[in-house]
């Protein structure tokens, strides 16, 4: 997990703690928080009392474990309307999805992760590592891949230090000069594959989002598995995909979206 605490003080050190919370995907006992934290068993306990305070954690006293708390539910609904290209996009995913009979995900960047904000499933559903809600790798991702390559270099480059770069499976990219070199072809082509490069038998081909002066709002992506399809039949979709983007685009022209790569940049308008 990307610490994004530094810097930031007792806030982002609480947010942190959240984080890891949130990692464990259960509730969890204050013991295996402490486990792996980075800070004293005092200033852990601090940190999980105010945000148990504050309404972010809920504590059960009979199981002495603490979860996500009711007050992010709502914080989450708000930011769904607000932050996300979700409720603009559904529209559009769902004649997508009809057309092609394949699995559709709409993801966002969150700093150095992709963050899956929505999906259709297949009509012959596939199990498979996403779902909305999720965060995954950007580096061996589709999505993920296609967001990176409209990126300035001067925001990349501090991304792609926090990529893990993990052998996923025998085909992912696991350094950075490799991946430089898929963002570039990325860019001449406009679209990416994930050439099962997260999960062994999954491929898929990806469109960036864009605004009118190159930004990219989020990536499209149809999947499917090397069984029933391939990079090749996939990519015969790619004018229909990139006709989705263009409709999410167009829509949230009006839209303002937080930069979650600076906070001094100024917020570009389509």
């Amino acid at each position: 997990m990307a610490d994004r605490s530094a810097g930031d003080g007792t806030v982002g050190k609480a947010l942190e703690v959240l984080d890891r919370v949130a990692a464990f995907g259960r509730p969890v006992r204050f013991t295996e928080l402490l486990e792996d934290s980075p800070y004293p068993k005092a200033t852990l306990y601090r940190f999980v009392q105010t945000l148990t305070n504050q309404g972010m954690l809920s504590y059960d006293s009979e199981r002495q474990t603490y979860a996500m708390g009711i007050r992010l539910v709502r914080l989450a609904h708000v930011a769904w309307r607000q932050s996300s290209l979700a409720p603009m996009a559904r529209p559009h995913l769902d004649a997508l999805a009809e057309e092609v009979g394949e699995t559709v995900h709409l993801a966002q960047l969150d700093h150095a992760q992709v963050l899956y904000v929505d999906k259709r499933n297949a009509s012959r559903p596939v199990e498979m590592y996403s779902s909305a809600g999720k965060v995954g790798p950007a580096y061996c991702t589709g999505v993920g891949k296609v967001m990176l390559a409209y990126l300035d270099e001067a925001v990349l480059a501090p991304i792609l230090e926090q990529q893990s770069f993990h052998r996923f499976t025998e085909h992912t990219l696991t350094d950075a000069e490799a991946l430089k070199a898929e963002l570039r072809a990325i860019r001449q082509i406009g679209y990416g594959f994930d050439r099962e490069e997260h999960e062994p038998g999954i491929i898929c081909v990806a469109v960036p989002i864009l605004t009118a002066g190159g930004r990219a709002l989020g990536a499209l992506s149809v999947t499917s598995t090397t069984e029933r399809n391939s990079l090749a039949g996939l990519e015969k979709r790619v004018s229909r995909i990139q006709q989705a983007a263009r409709s999410i685009a167009q829509v949230s022209r009006d839209w303002g979206f937080p930069d979650q790569h600076s906070s001094n940049r100024q917020v570009e308008t389509n």
